[in-house]
């Protein structure tokens, strides 16, 4: 007898039967009974994991993440450290697919995710198990995991418009790797472009990888045309602080020969005086420890936590 046919004879989902096996109080009283009967009417020992330390007796917050060299991590990290710390918990933070194995209630309590590498069907695998997940920057709509994402349409729609009111027709679109924060920044510059007649033309969008040197080799390409944009918006600062460099090693003024705009609001796009869209990383990462350890104890709601963001305006731009 497995979880998996405890749940389909009590009529609820494998992480349902989890929850109960592992003492969580997220789970009705009628409900909690009729999965112990079945357990003792099947023969299932809900004590042979007895000798595995349970989630509720570690105090080991997982942060898993897959590109240390994006600075915007540090501050996530700092608004994870300072709630979990602030609740006795401790923090375990891995960057690479041995991970996947500290996602065991033997060692961690939870997880915070914000590694693309790892696939959605593992998360559903663990949170199926009753393992505790917070995943940032994807939607999961799954039972156990709390999905925590920016909302990148309504700023970059802002930023857009903007940008169309302050005069500007020809775009330029740096993207980043195919995740849903590119996708849906995107589709606001395409959105507002469209709604107010301004055709965008597919030979000024560049694929980036939100590093810096992929923006800087994006402008320099984008510069071989006779026509180049009058701004050039791009996915991430990273990207756009390459772009620079490679425009003003040609002579171009910014923003006097051609504009432009990044997405995140890292420290160094304050210092380059970059016209951004200011993400809170400190929050973000703060909210995601509040959120996985309401779900530890069982007090989660499971919709999609939405952050917002900010447009600022500076020296890129006209």
């Amino acid at each position: 007898m497995t979880v998996k046919e405890i749940a389909k004879l009590a009529n609820v989902s494998p992480a349902t039967v989890s929850n109960v096996l592992n003492h969580r109080n997220n789970v009705g009283k009628e409900t909690r009974q009729r999965i112990l009967e079945i357990c003792k009417e099947n023969g299932y020992d809900i004590n042979k994991g007895k000798n595995k330390k349970p989630a509720e007796d570690t105090n080991t917050i997982l942060f898993n993440f897959s590109d240390y060299e994006r600075n915007f991590y540090l501050k996530i990290i700092h608004g994870i450290s300072d709630y979990v710390y602030s609740r006795g918990y401790d923090l375990m933070i891995c960057t690479n697919k041995s991970c996947e194995k500290f996602m065991d209630p033997a060692l961690t309590c939870g997880t915070i995710m914000l590694d693309m590498k790892c696939k959605n069907s593992t998360l559903i695998q663990k949170a199926n198990e009753g393992y505790p997940i917070v995943a940032l920057d994807r939607i999961m709509d799954v039972p156990n995991i709390k999905s925590v994402v920016v909302n990148n349409y309504a700023p970059m729609a802002e930023l857009v418009q903007g940008l169309v009111d302050k005069g500007y027709r020809r775009f330029g679109y740096i993207a980043g790797i195919d995740t849903l924060d590119n996708q849906e920044r995107y589709r606001a510059l395409k959105d507002v472009l469209q709604k107010n007649g301004i055709t965008f033309s597919r030979e000024n969008y560049f694929l980036g990888d939100y590093y810096e040197k992929s923006g800087y080799q994006s402008a320099r390409l984008m510069l071989l045309s006779d026509n180049i944009p009058e701004v050039l918006v791009c996915a991430n600062d990273n990207m756009a602080i390459g772009a620079m460099k490679a425009l003003r090693q040609e002579g171009l003024k910014i923003p006097d020969d051609i504009a432009v705009t990044g997405f995140d609001g890292t420290e160094m796009s304050e210092l380059m005086g970059l016209t951004t869209v200011d993400i809170p990383d400190y929050e973000r990462g703060y909210l995601a420890a509040q959120f996985l350890l309401q779900n530890i104890a069982g007090s989660c709601s499971f919709d999609t936590f939405k952050i917002a963001a900010k447009v600022h305006w500076r020296k890129t731009t006209r």
